[in-house]
């Protein structure tokens, strides 16, 4: 997927991430190092050893307290197409993302939303082994859309379309296959669980008192209809 910012002529920039931030950067080498180091232990028989390992075994997090697995599952990937794909979103979603929150933030959202995902796996797909970034890089990606609603990006360079509704999009076809179960090999739950702990987080939903409290002052707010003008004033002369 490729996205492209709307100019202030009205036209299309395929300018698709701008420079790689620092914290995308060092995300992106460790990856890398990560996936050359799996083929190396691959050629020597080991790599079996090393998923069980650090790969998310949901059986080894909650039976045998395998805890690091929830983080370091985020830097393990299959073959290349598999990390390319999951890099490139990273630096397309997350290098504005730090620019406009700056490092620390970020990091520690990717990782909440990384250890969310893991968590969100062992409930639903007990029996698995995932690997992949692809849980805190949808969490990235909601982080974006909500940030930048209304940007407009090109889909595959093609369609175009607002932010908000390419992350509704992703979101409704992973929330269809994680609900009929599809079995093609992609951990849809841990795209979902990204998602929903990045939507806590920046809902702030976990200060529940707060968050309620918000939710009813948006629905009161809803009930009234703000009058301005002469028109209104001649409609509603009483005070």
């Amino acid at each position: 997927m490729n996205r492209a910012y709307r100019d202030g002529g009205g036209g299309y920039s395929l300018g698709i991430g701008g420079a790689i931030t620092p914290a995308v950067k060092y995300i992106v080498i460790a990856n890398v190092a990560v996936f050359l180091l799996k083929f190396l232990l691959a050629s020597l028989d080991l790599e079996s050893i090393f998923l069980r390992l650090f790969g998310l075994v949901p059986t080894l997090v909650y039976r045998s307290l395998f805890v690091w697995q929830l983080v370091t599952y985020l830097f393990i990937h299959g073959d290349l197409g598999h990390i390319l794909i999951n890099m490139l979103m990273l630096w397309m979603f997350g290098a504005e993302m730090e620019r406009t929150w700056g490092s620390r933030r970020f990091l520690n959202y990717y990782f909440l939303t990384g250890v969310g995902a893991g968590i969100v796996t062992c409930f639903f797909s007990p029996q698995s082994l995932t690997i992949g970034a692809s849980g805190a890089v949808f969490g990235v990606m909601l982080a974006y859309g909500m940030t930048f609603p209304n940007r407009e990006i090109l889909f595959w360079f093609v369609f175009p379309m607002k932010a908000k509704h390419f992350v509704l999009l992703m979101g409704g076809i992973e929330l269809l296959a994680s609900a009929n179960y599809v079995s093609d090999g992609i951990g849809h739950f841990a795209h979902l669980g990204g998602m929903l702990f990045g939507y806590i987080y920046l809902k702030r939903a976990w200060r529940l008192k707060e968050w309620v409290s918000e939710m009813r002052w948006k629905a009161r707010r809803r009930r009234f209809e703000v009058l301005d003008g002469e028109e209104e004033r001649k409609k509603y002369p009483f005070h």
